[in-house]
């Protein structure tokens, strides 16, 4: 007892030790940068704040400090940057006070005028002048409006243009049509073709079969949109001409595929067109004159325009930082980056109308060569938060070393993530996870026209999440999509809830694409999950147990992709990408070679047949074709995956306790506990957001 006493007084001293030795500092918008930073003479500024506790610690050494930010608005110039000088330092909403950063100016709608009042309504069809209406930018001193620039597939990542959010809505770029696309015709010229070595600028040359094009002034300011060749790589690129007689667009850049046409996501879109402001939502910026145009949206509050085009925290080096309770919004380019740091947390923030990713965890390919293992960032978490009306892709979570396999140990977790596609289409995933040992678990990820998780790495876990209404209008596209690279192992999916994914085409739950291999796929419930929820292609060693499937056309499909295709037999042969990959990580030998003794026998063992893909204690309810094995008329008499006799088939209720309302937990007295020996309850109640 007395030796309790003792640990007891010495946990209270420490206790109290440690409260006497945190600081706080105040940041507040009423505030002066000339003040102490106290609650009653708070800081006006952030890098102020900064600033003062690094001089603090020079003297009393790094006491951890808290800067509490009291609400309002701070206007972002430039990036807050944090390097390992500022490690443990919390910056906090105080008392969870409503503070906002912001990369945008506000405008006053007292600016708005009717074009209909002003000379500038001869621009617009006589129908919409009511209903347009203008500011002019350069007389209240914005003329920094950006200027377009290609996005889709492959494209580089730039920060975006100056974009318009009314009543914190983001508006989009005039467009017709509003809301669908039409048929590329006749291909005159494809234009040059990276995809196959044509490293040339010359731009496309297509028919067109509709009329309004004609009415449209100014081709030189229109952007066309689309999936020109594939319908997983969007495009988006400007005209060079319109050609009203013969009804052809000519575009001033290739597209990497060259253009297509006779699939039925061959389709364009155009933007950028002043007399297309017809609509709720759009907009268009007469660069010259310094005027934003835009359609009547209703009442409004608020009017922003993003000018910041930088992040507004950097974190670099840095461990020990927390960053809470703040609202990120209206930038051209990602809000918070971390590079190189540890046990750095974002909790309880939220990013809204981001012009990129929100977030951004370590450089996403960290070169493979010997010797050279840079310093990486672990044990990085991103917690509580919401992600919304970004342009390009969510989160990006990376850190690990794939030279040794060291695990990062960052995360995503309890967080909402949806609407992330507004400006690139294709391979901007509500979560982009590489490298190694990271991630993602208890989010809700949603609404995309294609993946919500793209993997690339090793030892990444992905469980307990709900994810639904993704690859909404794309092709040959997975949910959960990792892809042409065999040396991508380890890697868990367990315990997520897959529904309601889209199905206009090709669309997958989880997609191995391309020979990717040694997955284990484990506890998850598959409803209406694409035309077919599970797609191996060509790879080995892929493990699926303990699943249900419920109301789907196709359970999985498996195909000897490179072996049967003479598109995809390139991919393993000598010198291809495969062999590529697979020696820049050393395959063959430790740590791979250990870790995965497989794929140290992947040349000896005939790559373009896939094997050991083992589907086990499965559960289909109501699914049309179980094992789809034939594609394109191509069939082999080898096995492609061990199908046991634990899986069950079935066209009745299992034993749900609530189907109808989507309650996929198993009631006690379920048959399939009696069917298959050992079946593990799913446990439903973890998966989502808690």
């Amino acid at each position: 007892m007395k030796k309790i006493r003792i640990l007891l007084l010495l946990l209270v001293v420490v206790t109290l030790v440690s409260c006497a030795n945190k600081k706080t500092v105040f940041v507040s918008t009423q505030g002066s940068d000339q003040g102490d930073g106290t609650r009653e003479k708070p800081f006006l500024t952030l890098e102020k704040a900064r600033d003062f506790i690094r001089e603090k610690r020079v003297k009393n050494g790094p006491v951890p400090y808290s800067i509490l930010v009291r609400e309002g608005e701070y206007y972002f110039t430039r990036p807050l940057t944090l390097t390992e000088e500022d490690n443990g330092v919390t910056i906090a909403a105080y008392n969870n006070e409503k503070v906002r950063f912001t990369g945008g100016l506000s405008i006053d709608p007292d600016e708005v005028l009717r074009v209909s009042g002003t000379s500038k309504r001869k621009l617009f069809p006589e129908e919409n002048r009511e209903d347009i209406f203008l500011i002019h930018l350069k007389d209240i001193g914005i003329t920094a409006y950006g200027n377009l620039h290609p996005v889709g597939f492959k494209r580089p990542e730039k920060s975006v243009w100056m974009e318009l959010f009314i009543n914190g809505e983001p508006f989009h770029l005039s467009r017709w049509p509003n809301d669908s696309s039409v048929a590329i015709g006749k291909i005159i010229n494809r234009g040059s073709v990276a995809a196959e070595g044509d490293e040339g600028d010359t731009g496309g040359t297509f028919t067109y079969s509709v009329t309004r094009p004609s009415s449209w002034k100014n081709p030189e300011d229109i952007w066309i949109a689309g999936y020109f060749r594939y319908g997983w790589a969007d495009d988006a690129v400007k005209l060079a001409s319109i050609d009203t007689i013969n009804q052809t667009f000519t575009t001033t850049l290739p597209h990497r595929y060259g253009f297509g046409t006779g699939k039925p996501y061959n389709r364009w879109y155009a933007y950028n067109i002043p007399e297309e402001i017809d609509a709720p939502g759009e907009y268009y910026i007469d660069r010259t004159e310094g005027i934003v145009y835009f359609y009547n949206p209703g009442k409004i509050e608020t009017i922003e325009v993003s000018v910041f085009e930088d992040l507004f925290i950097s974190i670099t080096g840095a461990s020990n930082i927390t960053v809470k309770g703040i609202d990120f919004e209206c930038t051209r380019g990602v809000a918070v980056e971390m590079i190189s740091t540890k046990e750095c947390l974002l909790t309880d923030c939220s990013f809204k109308n981001i012009g990129r990713y929100a977030v951004t965890v370590d450089y996403e390919d960290i070169p493979l060569s010997a010797g050279k293992n840079p310093v990486l960032s672990k044990n990085n978490g991103i917690v509580n938060c919401t992600v919304c009306q970004t342009g390009t892709g969510g989160i990006k979570l990376n850190g690990g070393n794939r030279n040794t396999l060291e695990s990062a140990g960052n995360y995503v977790e309890n967080s909402v993530i949806h609407d992330f596609n507004r400006i690139a289409k294709t391979y901007c995933a509500g979560i982009r996870i590489s490298g190694v040992g990271n991630r993602i678990s208890n989010n809700e990820i949603f609404n995309s026209p294609h993946s919500a998780i793209l993997l690339h790495g090793n030892d990444h876990l992905i469980e307990y999440n709900e994810i639904h209404n993704v690859c909404l209008v794309t092709d040959d596209v997975g949910a959960v999509y990792y892809g042409r690279n065999p040396s991508f192992r380890g890697n868990v999916v367990r315990f997520n809830y897959f529904h309601h994914l889209g199905d206009v085409y090709r669309t997958t739950a989880v997609y191995h694409d391309d020979g990717a291999c040694a997955m284990e796929v484990h506890g998850n419930i598959f409803y209406k999950a694409g035309t077919i929820p599970v797609l191996i292609g060509g790879g080995s060693d892929n493990v699926y147990t303990n699943n249900i499937f419920i109301d789907t056309p196709i359970g999985i499909k498996v195909d000897n992709r490179m072996q049967a295709f003479e598109w995809a037999k390139p991919m393993i042969a000598a010198g291809g990408v495969i062999e590529q990959r697979l020696a820049a990580v050393k395959y063959n030998q430790p740590p791979y070679s250990e870790r995965y003794p497989e794929l140290a026998k992947y040349w000896d063992e005939d790559p373009s047949l896939p094997k050991r893909n083992l589907i086990d204690k499965n559960v289909f309810v109501q699914v049309d074709q179980i094992i789809k094995r034939v594609d394109e008329g191509v069939n082999t008499d080898k096995k492609l995956l061990e199908f046991t006799d634990n899986n069950y088939i079935t066209n009745e209720d299992p034993g749900f306790v609530d189907k109808e309302n989507q309650n996929f937990k198993l009631k006690d007295t379920s048959v399939i506990f009696k069917k298959i020996p050992g079946f593990k309850q799913i446990p439903v109640e973890k998966i989502g957001p808690l």
